[in-house]
């Protein structure tokens, strides 16, 4: 019995499915996940001594690489200090104005502790600003746990959202509305609707969590339009694009400024953070400038402020973001070679440094249910295949994949490789 098995076994014992989140258990890829003892620049090697190259990086956060030096040392230097202090502190306000400086329609940013957290407070707020009560949602796109997001669309384009978790009642999800993603003739319908009582709308600008699957042509800047027609806020979810698809997230990229941003990951280097901010007049709406209450004990805690902070200055050579989309094409265009050449049908996205693999004939997916259409079995075969030649994927098709600076071209060779391999066995 290998050393990471025995581990999972004893952790169902005491932690609910012998994870702390979902996905890392495996369950829909199948087999017994690997338990992580370190990391280094792009690889990391779990108990059993087996080092991978890391395409997850922490779900993203890690666009740097694992134990960066500039990274290590900082938190090192912050937790000499003292861990937190429930008070603010001077990095708090750098902090914020490293994000606001990246991000134009920012003016005031408040820190929290996740990208859940990020994202209720910013639909809290929404809400508050507008006085309307309705939410707007994308099927496929994940905004956290919170009750009124767990939700999935009823039948129709426009439905009002339905539970899919027990615990949460219809009435926490009666607020949200579900539309199909890209699909912005029906938001125009729902907005001809509903639109008075639409408080906001929140995407993913890029969507991470059905793989990688970007936006069609119009489709953001038809967003926008509709909101200020009626006057609903615009809320980018870019926990996940935002510092890694550009230095500015999404928005910048696609030159589309949302009312409310909400961050998380990579502004903390790797330690849990959150944030969300927007113009000054819905920011100070907020507690204790205004009446929409939010608060927390750990919110900009010294030690992800830090690590933030280095990772931010490790971002700042103009550089940086063509070299990490050069490395994301040369890796996903040798993949999509790979796969075409032995027979295997596939489809590869990419953002910056974000990018997809789906195991489909189609020409291009642009929703949820298109991707749910793609060859599941396929993909967990092409997973283990991986895995088994030291290459750490998500263990989930519907999740996006990252690249690192860390990530040179050598180790992307090396990939292609081993991938090679892979497809030559599926294909046998």
């Amino acid at each position: 019995m290998t050393r990471s098995t025995e581990l999972f076994l004893k952790a169902q014992a005491v932690i609910p499915g012998g994870v702390n989140s979902p996905v890392r258990a495996f369950k829909s890829v199948g087999g017994t996940p690997p338990f992580i003892r370190s990391g280094q620049g792009a690889r990391i090697t779990d108990v059993d001594g087996r080092t991978y190259i890391d395409y997850v990086g922490s779900w993203g956060p890690l666009i740097v690489g694992h134990a960066h030096p500039h990274v290590v040392e900082a938190i090192c230097r912050a937790a000499a200090n003292g861990c937190s202090f429930g008070a603010p502190t001077e990095g708090e306000v750098t902090l914020a104005n490293r994000i606001i400086d990246r991000f134009p329609g920012m003016e005031m940013v408040r820190l929290v502790n996740s990208g859940t957290e990020a994202v209720m407070s910013a639909i809290r707020l929404a809400r508050g600003a507008t006085g309307r009560d309705l939410l707007v949602k994308f099927a496929g796109c994940y905004h956290g746990h919170a009750d009124g997001l767990l939700v999935a669309a009823g039948s129709g384009l426009a439905t009002f959202g339905v539970p899919t978790s027990p615990g949460i009642t219809k009435a926490a999800a009666r607020d949200t509305l579900v539309l199909p993603f890209n699909d912005l003739e029906a938001a125009e319908k729902l907005w001809s609707e509903r639109g008075a009582d639409i408080a906001a709308v929140i995407v993913e600008p890029v969507a991470g969590n059905m793989g990688c699957v970007p936006p069609e042509p119009g489709f953001l800047e038809g967003l926008r339009r509709i909101c200020d027609v009626h006057g609903s806020l615009l809320i980018f979810d870019e926990v996940m694009t935002g510092l890694r698809v550009d230095k500015g997230g999404a928005q910048t990229l696609y030159g589309i400024r949302p009312d409310l941003t909400t961050l998380g990951k990579i502004i903390g280097g790797g330690l849990p953070v959150g944030a969300y901010g927007g113009p000054r007049r819905f920011m100070e709406q907020i507690a204790p400038s205004g009446p929409v209450y939010q608060a927390g004990t750990l919110s900009g805690n010294p030690l992800a402020v830090a690590a933030g902070l280095a990772t931010l200055e490790l971002l700042d050579p103009p550089e940086v973001y063509v070299t990490l989309e050069a490395r994301t094409r040369h890796l996903v265009n040798g993949l999509a070679r790979v796969l075409s050449e032995n027979d295997i049908p596939c489809l590869t996205t990419s953002v910056g440094s974000m990018f997809g693999l789906f195991f489909t004939e189609a020409a291009k997916v642009t929703n949820f249910a298109e991707v749910s259409q793609c060859d599941l079995k396929r993909f967990n075969q092409w997973f283990h295949g991986m895995l088994d030649e030291g290459i750490y994927l998500a263990p989930s098709a519907f999740e996006a994949a990252f690249v690192s600076l860390a990530h040179d071209v050598s180790l992307l060779d090396e990939t292609l490789a081993k991938a090679e391999r892979v497809a030559k066995r599926l294909n046998s």
